[in-house]
This record gives structure tokens, C-alpha cells and sequence, in this order.
């Protein structure tokens, strides 16, 4: 009964309250009709409260979120299908989708006409400014009678994960040096026409070209052996961003950290484009393979306390690499990480923010400042402020001088 009393509605709370003054009144003034109108007016909530209460069946639910994975500033499609699979009818139904503040107001749809063994199905966008990861669910059902007087809430279904990546802004093509390493069955060599140990062969699978078959190797081993493909080159990149606390200024989507996240995510998305195998890694080490996983990652970057830069990506993962680097403020102690990750780098590009723009000192020495230290031990690098342009700093990058490459 307690839990049916605090279903009722304001209007369901005002018939109560007008039908005990009314009986009050009755009693006091011994109006006999009185009390029955009173009792009345208490008994309909009530009656109302029990039998909202006593519908224990919950609709089925199933949500499609599409996409699920889209950048900061695009809208996504929420799709909810709801059934019932009731031999009895149900009233009208108010559902509402529960959403993080930053996807929008939470959607109400009002279902009517639900007969027995209903579906329903509908569709609502949702919309980000801001990265991350949200949990869109669970749906909550609000059950009312026909009078307005009760209101019960139920949450069912799950939840459906969206995740939101940086804004990417597009970058010019520059000249690149360095990335390209083999990734096939051997590296490219000149096949001889001498011995069976001349040449790299492999066992013949079918539909390989039957010209391609090493004569002498199947004579010795008995069986059809073929020459290797030639290896596949493949140009590797790698994605440093800064993400230590102390190298960064600002609050929230304001912050030097923020504009960092959106210019990792556009060189990743650039690098992919023109053909490079790009990894991401942050202050702590490497963090994901693949455009795709780098900028999930990057959707939920947060700072972290680490003094220095982790260097334990650079090495055979990266040797003879193209790196990109978006780094915050400049200490001492970066120049060991940084010089190493340059010795191990083929091509070393930096994008140097002048973070002191970000703070509310403004005491910056300009983005040229920013970019000094890096210049000084062989790295590409340009200064960025929160008024400059990316594309403008990429192409500053692409000035400097480069022997062969591809443009990137």
C-alpha cells in the first residue's frame, strides 16, 4: 500500500486530500451525502494506485545505436524496438530513454492503441560536442491510469555504448621520409638460376601461378614447390601524443590537452589515409594499433601524473618510422626520451603547443619558442597556439628539407 500511495500523481495526491476534507466536513457539519461524495473522491486514487501497481509485466526492449562509433559534432541514431507479448491489452505507455547530459535531453514517446501482443518501434538522434565514452539506457516506462491519478517508473532493458572520437581536421599533403618496412614473406632479392638454395620457395597452394613453380626445389623435395611473392612495403607511423598533467594548461574542452587530443586524432586519420600503419602512443607507452583503436583511445584519454615521457614504444616497433609528436609544455628531462625517440625515428615531426597561451597567465614566448628545444635536437617541429591554424602548422612541417618519400 506504501508503495502504491507514493505512485500517486499531484492530482491523485489532490483527490485524496479533497476527499478527507470532505468527510472531515461531513463528520463536522453531519452532512451524510457529504461523506459519501468524500469517500468516493478518496476511493478512486486509491482503487486507481492498486491496480497500477498490480501490472507486473515489462515490455520487451532492444536498442541499436548507429553508428557507434562517430566523431565529436556528428549525430548518431538511436533505434528502440519495444514488444509485448501480453494476451491482455495494455494502456498508454510513456517511455523515456536515459541519456548523458552530453548527448541531449532525454526522448519521451507516448505509445497508444497497444493491443494485445504489441511492438512498437522509434527512433531518436543523439548528438556529441565532446568525446568520450557514454552508456545510452536503460529505458525507463512510466505507466499511468486513464485518469492521470497514479504514475508508476520502471527501468528495463540494458544499456548500448557510443563512443564519441575528437573532431579531425584536414591536413595538406607534405613530403614524408622514412616508414616504409617490409611486412610479406621475404624481403625482395633477385632469384638466381642456379640451386634450389638460391631462392626462398614455399610449398604450392592452389591458385598459385603455375609459373611461378621453382622446378629444381620440387625435383629435390618431391612436391610443387613455388617462389615467394616479393614482400610488400608498408609505411609505418607512429602517433605520440602528450598527455601528462603537468604539460598541459586550461579546463575542460578550453584546455591545451583537448586541442592536443584533436590534432593527434587529425594526424591519425591523415597518416591512415595515405597509406601509412599508424599505432597511437601517449606518456605512458603505446596505446593502440590501428586508426580505428587509436582514435577510441584517444576518445578516452585523460591526463596522467607521469613525470616523464615512456619511451619502451620506440624501438624495433618504430625503428626507421615515421613519428608525429603533439607535445605540451617542454621540461628538461624530455630531451634523453625525445632524443632517442629521434635517433630511432626515420622522419621526426613534432607539433609543439604553446600551452602558456591556454593559462590565464598568458606569459608565452610564442609558438616559435615552443618548438626551440625540439629544433635544437634534430626534430621538424611547429608552434601551435589556440589561434592557429593545424593545417597551416602541418605545412610548416612538410617546409623543411626531405630526401625521397611520399606525400603524406
Amino acid at each position: 500500500m506504501r508503495s502504491a500511495l507514493s505512485s500517486l500523481t499531484l492530482r491523485g495526491r489532490a483527490f485524496v486530500a479533497a476527499g478527507v476534507t470532505a468527510i472531515a466536513c461531513a463528520v463536522v457539519f453531519g452532512q451524510e451525502s457529504l461523506t459519501r461524495v468524500g469517500v468516493l473522491v478518496v476511493a478512486l486514487p486509491l482503487v486507481a494506485a492498486l491496480v497500477v501497481s498490480r501490472r507486473r509485466h515489462d515490455p520487451a526492449v532492444s536498442r541499436t545505436v548507429w553508428p557507434r562509433l562517430l566523431r565529436a559534432g556528428e549525430s548518431a541514431r538511436i533505434d528502440l524496438a519495444i514488444s509485448s507479448d501480453r494476451r491482455r491489452a495494455d494502456g498508454p505507455l510513456l517511455v523515456e530513454d536515459t541519456l548523458p547530459y552530453a548527448l541531449g535531453s532525454r526522448p519521451r514517446f507516448v505509445l497508444q492503441g497497444l493491443g494485445q501482443q504489441w511492438e512498437r518501434t522509434v527512433h531518436y538522434p543523439v548528438r556529441s560536442d565532446i568525446r568520450g565514452r557514454f552508456e545510452v539506457g536503460p529505458l525507463t516506462v512510466r505507466i499511468t491510469d486513464p485518469f492521470g491519478l497514479v504514475e508508476r517508473r520502471r527501468q528495463i532493458g540494458g544499456t548500448a555504448e557510443l563512443v564519441v572520437t575528437p573532431r579531425v581536421l584536414p591536413l595538406p599533403a607534405i613530403p614524408l621520409s622514412g616508414g616504409w618496412q617490409g611486412a610479406g614473406e621475404h624481403r625482395p632479392q633477385a632469384f638466381a638460376s642456379g640451386s634450389a638454395e638460391d631462392v626462398s620457395v614455399r610449398e604450392y597452394r592452389r591458385g598459385d601461378d603455375l609459373r611461378r613453380v621453382h622446378w629444381r626445389s620440387s625435383a629435390r623435395i618431391g612436391d610443387l614447390m613455388v617462389r615467394r611473392e616479393e614482400q610488400p612495403w608498408e609505411a609505418h607511423a607512429t602517433v605520440l601524443i602528450d598527455n601528462r598533467l603537468h604539460a598541459h594548461r586550461g579546463q575542460g574542452p578550453a584546455s591545451s590537452f583537448e586541442s592536443a587530443v584533436v590534432a593527434a586524432a587529425s594526424v591519425v586519420v591523415h597518416l591512415e589515409k595515405h597509406g601509412y600503419a599508424v599505432q597511437l602512443a601517449t606518456a605512458t607507452g603505446a596505446a593502440a594499433d590501428g586508426s580505428e583503436q587509436a582514435l577510441r583511445a584517444l576518445a578516452v584519454l585523460d591526463l596522467t601524473a607521469a613525470p616523464t615521457l615512456d619511451t619502451g614504444w620506440s624501438g624495433d616497433q618504430a625503428r626507421g618510422g615515421v613519428v608525429v609528436a603533439v607535445l605540451g609544455a617542454h621540461v628538461a628531462g624530455d630531451t634523453k626520451a625525445l632524443r632517442r625517440i629521434r635517433h630511432d625515428a626515420g622522419a621526426a615531426l613534432a607539433v609543439a603547443l604553446d600551452v602558456e597561451q591556454w593559462s590565464a597567465a598568458r606569459t608565452s614566448n610564442g609558438p616559435a619558442a615552443a618548438a626551440a628545444p625540439l629544433l635544437a635536437i634534430g626534430w621538424r617541429a611547429a608552434g601551435v597556439g589556440p589561434r592557429d591554424r593545424l593545417d597551416a602548422a602541418w605545412r610548416d612541417l612538410g617546409r623543411a628539407p626531405s630526401r625521397g618519400g611520399m606525400r603524406p
